[in-house]
């Protein structure tokens, strides 16, 4: 016992002192994250009572009570119920939002198939379809946005006939300056019976597609899944509508001396839009397919057509499932770039969310603080949902390493 006490002094002399705390890496960056956010707060704290004393002595009421005072002005589409006499302001934002959600959602949709028909186009054999595809995306990407809105707008839409000279469509439409006037659809009391055998008949296709996958990874056998797709979500409805007597009537445009009466009218405005932001947003998601492609190796190509494939299944079949991968997380801030550019639709006049709520609303209630912080939350909460769902896909398409 009496040799074992030096050994026991000894260790206790080796072993190192403890560091003081604040000596902590890991503490000192805790002190500096809590010391920095307290700055922060204490700066977003006096800017806000800075901005309520402004207010104060501007006498500019502060609030969101103006949302259910009446707006008092029009707007030129809306896909809910309004009026100029009777809406208030909060009707006016959710107009205002969903016709932003409308060109964003069917620009997105427009933007991606345009993308990646040119982004394998600029892969093409054949030398002319590839030096286009390469000519639309290097003009396209170098010329401002505004511009080409303006182009489609001014240049283009706007040098139709007028009403006079309206170009006559088949089925009843009407074009001319003022926008496209088509037939109006008027369901009856049986289209709920349609409506549930569309459901019906794309969860048969989900159900389907989802089936025929796993048989073809246990079997290898292929079955035809967009035919039967096809099959079920055309076929069930067209069913459904000769069981209940078609109940679908339309509302036709009708030729006025100075206007057209009647029907679903397009503005040249959406479509000036539409056509801006498409095309736009197209020429920089072909190069984010044309990359994704890229960077698949060769090999995969070759060991495609050596067990038979043509080029056309072999780059739908191999080539493209594992691009995405690659292309998925551009992707995705393409889709965030078009959602949030559909705000210069106030430079052509469309009635989105900027130009009803920033604008019209916020020059009538004199609230700037309330309204642009509304509009941001908005754009915040897009955003955040497309990644979120864009995350999600792209989850489920990244490579599963073994």
């Amino acid at each position: 016992m009496a040799s074992d006490r030096p050994a026991m002094a000894e260790s206790a002399q080796a072993r190192p002192a403890r560091a003081a705390f604040y000596n902590d890496p890991a503490v000192r960056s805790v002190v500096y994250q809590v010391v920095l956010c307290a700055v922060v707060a204490f700066l977003v704290w006096g800017a806000i009572g800075n901005a309520v004393d402004n207010l104060r002595r501007a006498n500019i009421a502060s609030g969101f009570g103006f949302w259910d005072n009446t707006a008092g002005f029009d707007i030129s589409q809306t896909l809910i119920s309004y009026t100029s006499d009777a809406s208030t302001y909060g009707r006016a934002f959710w107009v205002g939002l969903l016709n932003t959600l409308l060109v964003a959602v069917l620009g997105i949709v427009l933007a991606t198939i345009i993308g990646f028909l040119v982004g394998i186009g600029r892969l093409s054999s054949n030398w002319l379809v590839a030096k286009f595809c390469a000519a639309y995306v290097e003009t396209i990407r170098n010329i401002p946005l505004l511009l080409q809105l303006l182009f489609w707008y001014n240049a283009v839409l706007k040098t139709l006939p007028g009403i006079r000279d309206s170009v006559h469509l088949f089925g009843g439409g009407f074009l001319n300056n003022r926008g496209l006037f088509l037939p109006q659809p008027q369901f009856g009391a049986g289209f709920g019976v349609v409506l549930v055998a569309l459901a019906a008949g794309i969860a048969g296709a989900l159900i389907y597609r989802y089936r025929a996958r796993r048989r073809q990874m246990q079997t290898g056998v292929q079955a035809p899944v967009l035919w039967v797709s096809l099959a079920l979500i055309l076929g069930l409805p067209l069913a459904a509508l000769i069981a209940t007597g078609f109940p679908v009537s339309f509302i036709f445009p009708e030729m006025g001396r100075f206007n057209i009466r009647g029907g679903v009218e397009v503005l040249p405005e959406f479509v000036a839009l539409l056509l801006g932001l498409s095309i736009y947003t197209a020429a920089f998601i072909a190069e984010v397919v044309r990359a994704g492609i890229r960077a698949v190796p060769h090999g995969q190509t070759e060991a495609a057509y050596s067990l038979g494939l043509r080029p056309g299944p072999a780059l739908r079949f191999i080539v493209i499932p594992q691009a995405m991968r690659v292309i998925v997380p551009p992707l995705t801030s393409q889709y965030l770039n078009l959602t949030k550019n559909s705000s210069l639709a106030v430079a052509i006049g469309y009635p989105d969310l900027v130009q009803i709520f920033t604008g019209t609303v916020l020059n009538q209630t004199g609230q700037a603080v309330e309204v642009v912080a509304i509009t941001m939350a908005v754009y915040l909460t897009i955003s955040l949902v497309t990644s979120f769902a864009m995350n999600l896909y792209n989850r489920r398409v990244a490579l599963v390493e073994r």
